[in-house]
């Protein structure tokens, strides 16, 4: 009896659009559930008559699948893979692999790595991005871990990623966590970019009294030119959106965002990898801040702010908006990309940017037209720092420099809250900053504990220590972090 190609544990909504993808593909896939009604229900529905085998144990779903053997897990993050890790070890042999498709965390991915690879078996932490749609038509698929487990998987993935012209949106990423950190700061982009997005849509709303129907247009518009990616085509459709009351359904919705915890993860790397990773970092901030709905409310009535009055060209500052959008969508990704170098250099990934950039760019939620751009820019320079400093991005940020400062001072004057869209141009000018007043921060640093300072006319790693008040002694202390 032919045995199967690959086995999936976990029937919610992203297990069951992929292990149907992976079908659709000619490959034959073995399903489990730990509730085994999930996998008749499935059986019945869905699957009925594909090439797929409902099996209602581990035991059995092992049994069924060619070696080596492939199962991925699409279970939630956290202790459920750990238990599945942990039970199918003891039925598989040395070089099957074990995968993990969902969000997890990239540290426990690299203890996982070494623990399954310590028992003989192969693990690959896989990022994958596109949501139900993407899952069952073709997502971004970003895979790491065990080197020699990617000619195993290699066919299978490839073939139901997404595509872009010829090119499949998945390769490999590197060693151990390396899969699942791409997938974070994935992560923190989308969150970046959804921040700013809905900070454009709030200042035409507010300031410029537009309606969810007029702004909708305006998306539509941009989604036509350099700012098209898939976040601004979907945010045209849900302000066009109109329910069966006549009414813009975005309009009836709760103004409290909800997390799953990816974004707050990528903020808690980048401070561990001392990476500024500001514009994401205000974006989490905000959903943590637009969760607090009934103390914000109370927080209105206590203050008397003015409403806001726009006495200008409505069309101009629209265009104005764009352009401010433009700018601070090229930090978000230029952060991002910052944070894979900082990750790349401390893990030792030798992670590929432009290879990264392709990936994203069909299939996952920040698939975006200039993902094309971000690849030549580090194929051109692939010692690159910044992406800001690459031509593209360069020109298009000087061309839009002027607009960004009216559309944010106008955000600020006017009570509107634009958190990442103004902490995206202070990073652009902290970056391209000369100088900075961190010699005043260092100074105070040194008088108060002693932690000694760098001087201008000296060498770099060279450190100084002044007796600031004549009491102290010449004692400085012995540690330092640039």
């Amino acid at each position: 009896m032919k045995k199967n190609d690959i086995g999936v544990a976990g029937l919610a909504v992203m297990g069951e659009n992929l292990a149907l993808n992976i079908e659709s593909k000619g490959f034959a896939v073995s399903v489990y559930n730990r509730t085994l009604k999930k996998t008749t229900n499935f059986l019945e529905t869905r699957a009925q008559g594909k090439n797929i085998f409902g099996a209602y144990s581990l035991e059995e779903l092992v049994q069924t699948l060619e070696r080596p053997r492939k199962v991925i897990l699409m279970v939630k993050a956290g202790a459920a893979v750990d238990d599945f890790i942990s039970r199918l070890i003891p039925l598989m042999d040395a070089g099957d692999v074990i995968i993990d498709g969902g969000n997890s965390n990239f540290h426990d991915t690299i203890c996982r790595t070494e623990f399954v690879e310590s028992r003989g078996l192969l693990y690959v932490g896989a990022g994958i991005s596109g949501g139900e749609d993407g899952a069952l038509n073709g997502p971004s698929m970003m895979p790491g871990g065990s080197k020699a487990a990617w000619p195993l998987i290699q066919p299978i993935f490839q073939a139901v990623c997404a595509k872009v012209g010829n090119a499949p949106c998945c390769g490999w990423i590197g060693d151990n966590g390396a899969g699942h950190f791409v997938k974070m700061v994935h992560n923190g982009i989308e969150y970046g970019d959804m921040q700013i997005i809905c900070e454009a849509y709030h200042i035409m709303r507010e300031l410029l009294g537009m309606s969810a129907g007029k702004i909708a247009g305006v998306f539509a518009r941009w989604s036509q030119t350099e700012l098209s990616c898939y976040l601004v085509e979907i945010t045209a459709d849900i302000l066009g959106y109109i329910n069966d009351k006549g009414q813009y359904e975005v309009d009836g919705i709760l103004d409290a965002a909800g997390q799953k915890g990816t974004g707050k993860w990528a903020g808690i790397s980048a401070l561990d990898l001392g990476a500024p990773l500001t514009l994401i970092c205000e974006s989490v901030f905000s959903r943590c801040l637009s969760s607090m709905k009934d103390e914000r409310v109370l927080a209105s009535k206590a203050f008397n702010k003015a409403a806001p009055v726009f006495n200008g060209d409505k069309d101009a500052f629209i265009e104005d908006i764009g352009r401010a959008l433009l700018a601070s969508k090229i930090v978000s990704y230029a952060q991002g990309f910052a944070l894979l170098k900082a990750a790349s250099e401390h893990y030792k990934w030798a992670l590929d940017y432009g290879s990264i950039a392709m990936m994203w760019r069909g299939g996952c939620i920040i698939r975006s037209v200039f993902l094309d751009t971000i690849k030549e820019a580090f194929q051109n320079d692939p010692t690159l720092n910044n992406l800001m400093l690459a031509p593209y991005f360069k020109q298009k940020l000087e061309a839009s420099l002027p607009s960004w400062r009216r559309v944010a001072s106008a955000a600020l004057l006017c009570g509107i809250p634009a958190p990442a869209l103004c902490s995206a141009l202070t990073f652009f000018d902290g970056y391209t900053a000369a100088n900075l007043p961190a010699n005043l921060l260092q100074a105070q640093r040194d008088y108060f504990g002693a932690h000694t300072y760098e001087r201008a006319n000296a060498q770099r790693g060279e450190f100084f220590h002044t007796n600031w008040t004549g009491k102290g002694g010449a004692t400085s202390a012995s540690t330092y972090s640039l």
